[in-house]
């Protein structure tokens, strides 16, 4: 029998609310806690209103209106925190940024540092909100600036939104402070004041294309609004860490993000860099913070807010350790989007999104980490007011302070939880009855669902990267066909003796493919999904694993990986070979012995065999529910799927693989009038031969549901999915791929 490889368990967490589009919620799940690190809890949170205004002019008359708010404001708007400092004494300076988002619209926008006293509301109680004791405003009397500023005929020259985007700030023990900004990007030199001592000291190599010195023709190498996001400060006060928030323009690494080294005594940079991989091309970096003399910690984030956020992570790095190509090691610290709440704070949520147990900050603009005493966390977000509405949409985001603290620090959530003979949880594409199928929110998800493998097809672009579609064609699982630029790029092919027409990963090159973005394959069944259309790149198989390997499941064991090659002998006929590539990055991640969580499943025959000679990792013949291994069909065969599932069929398969994946009527047929009938011999005679058996796929529209198990006449609407599984358990398979791994995990227990 196939040795059990992720189905143990290891603990109960209190109720899993996932994130998901109104409408579409999947239920919730309660065996563990998913993720990596320490086990943060949610000890304190407060509230600035979004509507504060701080005395002074008018604000935000440029300001481009929304959620509802249209400036001019009749005061200084706050929006939210960009860097922040910890006095020791219970309050904060706060750093907001340019303003509004731009040059060209927040000249009236001054730059200042807020003190600021949280009131926090805890387990006990409290007011949850944040007093702004007064600031402190940023300006240049001593004429330090030598390109003209908003404010350079007055006597103060106070600094604003249209001479730098500040976004970070570092305390020094003098009493002053050092200030990473985006437009130069520069490094600006304040006192306690915040009188500028100093010429804003410029990035070493290169310009944004706001940077006031940017010659006539003069190609920037830093993006806009892609500055010094991140600036860390070493314990001593000696070296500055700026980190340039997104790709350089110079470098052809798309998840590349350069730290660099600056030496506060000299006011140079000293030559030394470091890089740092993001987890996708277009996420940016935050903030970062030392929590010693060796570790930072760094905010990892995309673009998104709400329920369409995938990545607002804090990950510990450490200057003296870089991979085998050069990039700082990473591991996760927590990831934002998932905090256990256990003391239901804010007590009180009216109905906010994430304002739950488990608590969520899924704030477009995560920009400040602080660590604290007791290995504390302090986070905060910009708001980007008026824009962002990630609580409630409509309403101008809060500034939101909160401080997690670490829980049992073991990762292993709370309670017995599941033993190693419970079936096997497979996330179907990522958690699909979600999100669009096969991409990094799908698989995340599917992790946060409790799922102990999730299951990327792999196909092959070009120029032979491996990545995650469910066929090669991809007309309908990304936008391609809303491109012009590869319209002639649709052909037809015959795929496995089909005549398929469309748009095919083997003619487009990875940087071709990551132009493009993932939509919803089943519209009319799961219009929710649809809702994320257009904002998720196509993965490549490399970056699942990456995710896979810095979350931990439910149970506390490593995330499996189930990939499934598609289509083996096209692509061996095109010279793009799936197996070789597979096996050597699995290897590279350390997936290259018995006992691996890992999974190689195939419609074919002839691949398998050959990888039962190249590797120990565990093999799974596919078997549906008609028709025949296109493999054996084009070399003249006659065998068929049905073949395959009798007895001497499975003896067979048992000779080169492990398992077996059924379909589910091979395993229980269904009546005339639809309704689930009797089990076959297929599971025990596959026991018998030593083969584990995977059912597939179990989704909760009525529309892949036996009839009596469908709530209504709808196609789209919910069925009793638990229902169906439970039946397929009785009669004996061991795991099982599903769309809904939430509902998966809740039913096996």
């Amino acid at each position: 029998m196939l040795r059990r490889l992720a189905a143990g368990a290891l603990g109960v967490l209190s109720a899993l609310t996932l994130p998901a589009v109104a409408g579409s919620s999947p239920a919730s799940a309660d065996d563990g806690r998913p993720g990596g690190g320490t086990d943060w809890v949610l000890e304190r949170r407060a509230v600035l209103d979004a509507d504060y205004l701080a005395e002074g002019p008018p604000s935000g008359a440029q300001a481009t209106p929304n959620n509802g708010r249209t400036g001019p404001f009749p005061g200084q708007v706050i929006p939210g925190i960009s860097g922040a400092v910890d006095n020791g004494d219970g309050t904060f300076w706060g750093l907001p940024d340019n303003g509004f988002g731009a040059k060209t619209n927040s000249a009236d926008f001054l730059l200042r540092l807020y003190l600021m006293k949280p009131s926090w509301e805890t387990a006990k109680g409290g007011a949850g909100a944040i007093e702004v004791v007064r600031f402190i405003s940023l300006r240049d009397p001593d004429n330090k600036i030598t390109f003209p500023i908003v404010n350079g005929a007055t006597a103060e020259r106070l600094l604003t939104g249209a001479d730098f985007d500040v976004e970070s700030v570092v305390p020094m023990k003098d009493g002053t402070f050092w200030i990473g900004e985006e437009f130069g990007p520069f490094l600006l030199h304040v006192d306690g004041t915040g009188k500028l001592l100093a010429a804003p000291v410029p990035f070493v190599d290169g310009k944004s294309p706001q940077n006031p010195f940017l010659a006539a023709g003069e190609a920037p190498a830093v993006r806009q609004s892609r500055g010094f996001e991140a600036v860390a400060g070493a314990p001593d006060g000696r070296y500055l860490y700026p980190i340039v928030e997104g790709q350089l323009n110079t470098d052809t690494e798309a998840k590349r993000r350069w730290i660099y080294q600056f030496d506060t005594k000299t006011g140079t940079y000293t030559g030394q860099r470091w890089g740092y991989e993001t987890d996708l091309d277009a996420n940016v970096i935050g903030d970062a913070a030392f929590v010693d003399g060796k570790r930072i910690w760094l905010i990892e984030r995309d673009d998104f807010d709400g329920a369409r956020a995938v990545t607002k992570k804090v990950y510990e790095i450490r200057l003296d350790r870089t991979d085998r190509r050069g990039f700082v090691t990473k591991s996760l610290v927590v990831d934002l989007l998932y905090i256990r709440n256990p003391n239901h704070i804010p007590a009180r949520d009216n109905g906010g999104f994430g304002l739950g147990d488990p608590f969520s900050f899924p704030m477009q603009s995560v920009e400040t980490v602080v660590p604290l005493k007791g290995g504390k966390l302090l986070i905060a977000n910009d708001n980007n007011y008026p824009g962002n509405a990630a609580r409630f949409p409509g309403t101008p985001d809060d500034t939101e302070m909160i401080v997690l603290a670490p829980g049992r620090g073991d990762g292993k959530g709370h309670g017995g939880g599941r033993d190693d003979n419970k079936p096997l949880v497979i996330g179907h594409r990522g958690a699909s009855g979600y999100r669009p199928e096969h991409t990094l929110a799908a698989y995340e998800l599917a992790i946060r669902s409790c799922a102990d493998y999730i299951e990327p097809d792999v196909v092959s672009t070009k120029d032979g990267v491996l990545v995650a579609r469910h066929e090669n064609e991809i007309g309908g699982t990304t936008d391609i066909a809303n491109r012009p630029e590869f319209a002639g790029r649709k052909t037809t092919k015959m795929i496995d003796g089909v005549s398929v027409t469309g748009w095919f990963t083997e003619d487009l090159t990875l940087a071709e493919l990551r132009t493009l973005r993932a939509k919803e394959r089943l519209p009319q069944i799961r219009p929710a999904n649809a809702a994320y259309d257009g904002l998720f790149p196509v993965p490549t198989l490399e970056e699942v694993i990456q995710l896979a390997q810095r979350y931990r499941t439910c149970d506390g064991k490593p995330v499996g990986i189930y990939p499934e090659t598609k289509h083996p002998t096209y692509f061996d006929s095109v010279g793009l070979s799936l197996e070789e590539p597979l096996l050597k990055l699995l290897g590279r991640y350390g997936y290259d012995r018995k006992g691996s969580p890992v999974y190689i499943q195939s419609f074919e025959t002839g691949n398998l065999k050959e990888l039962a000679r190249k590797t120990k990792l565990p093999l799974v013949q596919l078997i549906n529910c008609s028709g025949a291994p296109w493999d054996l069909q084009a070399a003249g065969s006659t065998t068929t799927y049905a073949d395959l599932a009798t007895r001497s069929g499975l003896a067979g398969i048992a000779r080169y693989a492990d398992g077996v994946g059924l379909c589910k009527d091979v395993m229980i047929p269904r009546t005339a009038t639809g309704t689930l009938g009797s089990p076959t011999p297929v599971i025990a005679d596959a026991h018998a031969a030593g083969l584990e058996v995977h059912g597939w796929t179990f989704r909760v529209e009525n529309v892949f549901l036996p009839t009596d198990f469908q709530s209504s006449a709808d196609p789209a609407g919910k069925g009793d999915l638990p229902g169906e599984i439970k039946a397929f358990l009785a009669a004996g398979m061991d795991g099982f791929f599903t769309d809904n791994p939430d509902l998966g995990a809740a039913t096996t227990g």
